[in-house]
């Protein structure tokens, strides 16, 4: 009997093939034909599940999206029981933070779609700005859990400094990758920031962020 394919699977494989040239190229140079060459599969077969490399891109974009929820989501289930909103935030924050290869090739690729959705109406429609607003919508929602807990000052402003700690993140992500600081001085950076944010809740982060799981 022929092998049955697992048409998810091979899409998966297409897209990490996507992700790691862009992350040595950039984004711009990752080529269909050099995707497949990376994949280790024939060009006919990226075209046959992608057909144009402007498909490709957008399933490499949700692809990289999900990958960056699923750090996240380890780095609170390594928090334990009950994490609190300060731990959650937390792993938001610092899951973005270049701090080993896998990291890396998200800001480093994640940075590329950035630039590319400036001049392709595509991205710029909804794809890429679909999940910075969801990422913000979750931190804001955090963050009041805080304020009503009593982590936080009564009036603090969740959304505002929920746009504020996303952006500051990204800074940081882009000067790790840079060479301007190391992860650690990044890490303390955020971690005054959010100390100011939840004055009560500091001391109860989710531990050393180089000690968890990634």
């Amino acid at each position: 009997m022929p092998k049955r394919v697992d048409h998810a699977e091979r899409r998966t494989e297409i897209a990490e093939a996507l992700l790691r040239v862009a992350a040595r190229r950039g984004l711009h140079a990752a080529g269909m034909r050099d995707v497949a060459a990376e994949a280790g599969v024939s060009l006919r077969l990226v075209q046959y599940y992608f057909e144009t490399k402007e498909k490709l891109l957008l399933y490499g974009l949700r692809h990289l999206a999900e990958r960056f929820g699923e750090r996240v989501a380890a780095r609170v289930l390594a928090a334990g029981d009950d994490p609190g909103p300060r731990v959650m935030i937390e792993a938001m924050l610092m899951a973005a933070l270049p701090t080993d290869e896998e990291s890396r090739v998200f800001h480093l690729v994640y940075t590329s779609y950035a630039v590319l959705s400036v001049t392709d109406e595509v991205l710029a429609a909804q794809p890429f700005i679909a999940d910075p607003d969801a990422a913000e919508g979750i931190l804001v929602g955090l963050l009041r859990e805080a304020r009503e807990s009593g982590l936080a000052e009564p009036g603090m402003d969740a959304r505002l400094e929920a746009v504020g700690l996303l952006a500051l993140s990204a800074g940081l992500g882009t000067s790790i990758l840079v060479g301007q600081r190391d992860p650690e001085s990044a890490v303390e950076v955020l971690n005054h920031h959010l100390d100011r944010i939840l004055p009560a809740a500091r001391g109860k982060s989710g531990g050393d962020i180089f000690d968890r799981p990634l």
